[in-house]
């Protein structure tokens, strides 16, 4: 039994966000040859994944949690394409960055017109939140879908994990509100003060701040993993921070975000986080389970 309160957050560990080696990508049944393929690849992934999965398998007995947050979209998501169209009724197309102007010169809208208002509403509270510009992704972690699945190697890895202490790990899903954008696990970028889950997820924030340590993992440095620990210190005061360790050789950026992702690991060894290896951290895992 871990002896110190040891809590391993990993956040995001799906197939849709990984990329993996064609021996990890279903073959497709209506296209005899072609397999799935994940729809947002962050370079990297699939062995981020590969070293959380080795540390949970040689050091998990010195954990006393696992939680796993789980991106979840409806097809039909303010952050998909389907949402959109130009103002000249044609398709939008992934990884095109949408501002309030552009909606307001007609320059894009809502597929549905009666969502102008919420929509103009929803960037106007996203650019005042000064965090992210409203990004058009490709559909992703459809819920139910091969892509939303958790990467088959972590998923093994704390099966046993569970199995062998009897225990269980917490899912975290985020993302199923299709009218904000849920980077942070914490909360939405904007919060629907109709929907609680886009809200502070009060629960999940006093597990963390309970444990002694709390060791932060997944995808993607730059967009997921930062939003969620930039939320985690509004609620962990100065002297707490210490406690949050970013475990670096276990995230990676989306591809053209490598300077944000940078700048934020920077800014949070500045503000007092701490950061390090898998492989530095495992002594510590292995200590506790004795």
């Amino acid at each position: 039994m871990a002896h110190k309160n040891i809590h391993l957050v990993i956040i995001d560990p799906q197939n849709d966000f990984c990329d993996l080696p064609d021996s990890h990508c279903p073959l497709l049944l209506d296209k005899p040859g072609d397999r799935q393929r994940p729809a947002l690849p962050v370079p990297g992934a699939h062995r981020d994944m590969q070293r959380i999965a080795a540390l949970i398998r040689q050091g998990g007995d010195g954990l006393r949690h696992i939680s796993v947050t789980l991106d979840s979209h409806q097809r039909i998501d303010i952050a998909h394409p389907g949402f959109w169209e130009t103002g000249d009724g044609a398709p939008v197309a992934a990884f095109t960055a949408i501002d309030v102007d552009d909606v307001r010169s007609g320059r894009y809208r809502p597929r549905d017109p009666a969502a102008l208002a919420r929509v103009t509403a929803y960037l106007d509270a996203l650019q005042a939140n000064g965090r992210y510009r409203h990004m058009v992704w490709p559909p992703h972690c459809e819920i139910g879908s091969w892509g939303h699945n958790v990467h088959d190697a972590v998923r093994r890895a704390y099966n046993a994990w569970e199995d062998a202490g009897a225990r269980t790990v917490s899912h975290v899903l985020k993302g199923r509100n299709p009218w904000t954008e849920h980077y942070s696990a914490i909360q939405a970028e904007v919060p629907d003060s109709a929907d609680e889950t886009t809200q502070t997820n009060s629960a999940f924030v006093a597990a963390l701040r309970r444990a002694d340590r709390v060791l932060l993992c997944g995808e993607a440095g730059s967009h997921c993993v930062k939003a969620t620990t930039e939320h985690l210190l509004d609620h962990f005061p100065g002297g707490e921070r210490r406690k949050l360790v970013l475990l670096t050789d276990c995230i990676s950026p989306v591809s053209g975000f490598a300077a944000p992702y940078a700048a934020f690991i920077d800014t949070m060894r500045e503000l007092g986080v701490s950061t390090a290896t898998s492989d530095e951290v495992l002594p510590e895992l292995l200590a506790n389970a004795q």
